[in-house]
Parts: C-alpha cells; structure tokens; sequence
C-alpha cells in the first residue's frame, strides 16, 4: 500500500471523526495538500450532513480514582501501611474501568460508523425521491424520502419544524392500498431534525406515498390531527 492509499482508504473514518487523534491531524495535513481527497471528504461530509455523528469523548467522571481508593481501603484516608497496595488497586480499576469506557466507546463508533455507511449506501442506491415545504408558526421547514425499491426501505428527515406543543406529537404515515398506517413519532425540534430508515409496513398491499401530521396523544391507528405533508409516490 503506497502512502496516499491509506489516505485514500481512510476518508470515511476521517469524515466521521473515526481516527485516533495522531492520525487525524496527520490526515488534516494531508487533506491541504491534495485537492483530490479534500474533494472526497467533502462529498462524504456533505453525504453525511443530516446523520447525528458528533461523538464526545468519554472520560472517567470526576472523583472516579478517589471513590476506587476508598472502597478498596475501606477509609476516606487510608493508612500508610495500605497506601501502596490499595494505590495499585486503585490505578488497576481505573484502567479497567478506562478500557470499559474507551471499548464501549469503540463499539458505539462502530455501530454509528456501520449505520452511516447503510445510509450512505441507501442515499446513493435510491431510485425516487419525494419532498416537501412545510410552513409552520412562522418557520420554513420541510420532509424529504429517499426510497430505495431493491430494499423497500426509505430514508427520511423532517427538519426545520418547531417541536411539537404539549400533548401532541409529530406523526409519519405510509399511504397504502389498505389505507394509511400508521407510522413512527418523529421527535423533531429547530434545532435537531429527525432522521429514520423505514421498512416498509408489512402486509401492506400498495405503498402509494407518505403522509405527516400533528397528532393528540396517545393517538389513533388512522389519522386524527392536521395534515403537514402529503407525499406521493
């Protein structure tokens, strides 16, 4: 493998923040010398731009070596004579607490790194798009659906709505032969739009479009509240 293909291999992980520190910074440098990759990463970026990927770090919380140290000398202030033992004790349970972490960490960015590269392939696979303006107290916000018919499944992201006032909820429907189904809530805010990957309904006999609307809670199996968005295949 020659240098620029590991840069090459690499940009997914470094669109999705996926690289140890070390190496990131590596392929910054990289990415201000070489249009070709900086224009990949920007394609990934911007094929990625609706998915919530931003991960924080994730540390020992605060106090965590102190609290080991007392339950391992049993004291808020051992001992002399148990200072060492209990020291490693404690510097043992912080790095296996500390792998505990840093593992469930990997395997989350794993887990997100795998769902992003599903939807990336469910975006670039799709073969109808439906959207729609959606104008709401004031604010501009709207649906869009990326349906892929070898999958049956469906990319969708309802954005720029103001969440949704107490006791009622935003709801996504399939329009079907049989009617319409019901779908999931969509938890969407101004701040933070709402993206799912949908099956299909099973046993629906014709999936014609989609449908969103503001429903009472707990809600009905047919729609009862206004309609926002009427999309048709």
């Amino acid at each position: 493998m020659t240098a620029h293909e590991w840069f090459v291999e690499h940009r997914t992980d470094y669109a999705t923040r996926a690289l140890e520190p070390a190496d990131e910074t590596l392929y910054r440098e990289h990415l201000d010398r070489c249009d070709e990759c900086r224009a990949a990463v920007r394609e990934v970026e911007r094929d990625l731009s609706w998915l919530p990927m931003a991960v924080a770090p994730v540390a020992p919380r605060p106090g965590f070596t102190g609290r080991v140290l007392r339950e391992v000398t049993g004291s808020a202030r051992p001992r002399r004579r148990w200072f060492l033992p209990a020291a490693a004790a404690a510097g043992i349970a912080l790095a296996v607490g500390t792998w505990a972490v840093e593992g469930d960490r990997v395997r989350r960015l794993e887990g997100e790194l795998a769902a992003a590269r599903d939807t990336l392939g469910l975006l670039r696979r799709a073969n109808r798009i439906m959207q729609a303006t959606i104008e709401m107290h004031g604010h501009t916000g709207g649906i869009v659906v990326f349906a892929d018919e070898v999958t049956h499944r469906w990319r969708v992201t309802v954005h720029g709505l103001p969440a949704a006032a107490a006791g009622q909820r935003y709801v996504f429907w399939f329009v079907t032969g049989d009617g319409m189904v019901r779908g999931p809530e969509v938890p969407v805010d101004l701040e933070r739009p709402a993206t799912m990957t949908l099956e299909m309904p099973p046993g629906a006999r014709l999936i014609k479009g989609c449908a969103l609307t503001v429903e009472p809670m707990p809600g009905d199996s047919v729609p009862r509240g206004a309609e926002l968005a009427h999309l048709e295949l």
